[in-house]
């Protein structure tokens, strides 16, 4: 089934200047969208099957739930990637993580399942306007588009951005962890809840990366002399490296997060 192409949001709130836009309307905005999101992680978070296997029907199927925010000389600085699927709606059914809600998003659309929930991927902002609010931007705007289809709900297996500075502490305790004032310690977690997200549950082994030791060697620059857990730089937690099997496993924690927005509505369209 074919649907028309929509636009970004119009209720978003968008620094003077700038443009919020859709790669549907602005495809050639797809590459300069691509290289502002490898630009935000380290090299071997680049290399997760299901991502790399996936992704580009992120475009072909979604192109209007790909978004990116232009400064007032063209740029990007911000980006957004998500994806509908179908959700029950209770806290059981969220699936098992990040790799999990990607596949099922894919498999919907393949099997014409109606699609009642907006599944977040991913937001970036680039390094030297971080801290500037853009990130709640975003964050804003896959509100607005989830609302504007009628879709019930915003989910999102997050990463938590502070999780690397602590990566021995298993993620369901960090994801507890609270401020002074009650609120999230993590600021992406704290970020989503002052936007309405609510904390369901942790997912310890939301992404898998898998590779042979020089494959881990190439993209950490560590030696790996013997195996053991290694903690790389930008790792949420250690990478566990098998030197006999030539295999190291990295297990990304993320935190469930889930947005009620009171549409219900289900829809077959983007």
């Amino acid at each position: 089934m074919t649907t028309p192409r929509r636009s970004a949001p119009t209720s978003v709130n968008v620094p003077a200047g700038h443009d919020l836009v859709t790669i549907a309307d602005r495809p050639e905005l797809r590459h300069p969208l691509g290289t502002l999101n490898v630009s935000a992680w380290p090299e071997f978070m680049l290399h997760d099957p299901v991502a790399n296997t996936l992704w580009d029907r992120l475009f072909d199927d979604f192109a209007d739930l790909q978004m990116t925010l232009i400064d007032p000389s063209g740029e990007p600085v911000a980006g957004l990637n998500s994806a509908p699927l179908a959700w029950d709606g209770t806290d059981d059914g969220l699936p098992g993580g990040w790799d999990d809600q990607f596949t099922r998003s894919v498999e919907d659309v393949r099997a014409g399942h109606p699609r009642d929930t907006l599944g977040a991927l991913q937001i970036v902002v680039r390094a030297d306007r971080q801290g500037t609010g853009l990130a709640g931007v975003m964050l804003g705007a896959m509100r607005a588009a989830a609302s504007e289809r009628g879709l019930g709900a915003l989910i999102a297996c997050v990463r938590p951005t502070e999780k690397e500075r602590y990566p021995l502490i298993p993620i369901e305790r960090y994801a507890t962890w609270t401020r002074a004032d009650g609120l999230p310690f993590d600021p992406w977690i704290r970020l989503h809840v002052r936007l309405g997200g609510r904390v369901v549950r942790s997912s310890p082994a939301s992404m898998r990366i898998e590779g042979t030791l020089a494959e881990w060697r190439d993209w950490t620059g560590l030696s790996f002399p013997e195996s053991g857990s290694y903690l790389p730089a930008g790792a949420a937690a250690p990478v566990e490296i098998d030197a006999d099997a030539d295999r190291g496993v990295y297990l990304d924690p993320n935190v469930w997060i889930v947005h009620e927005l009171g549409g219900g509505a289900t829809s077959t369209g983007r």
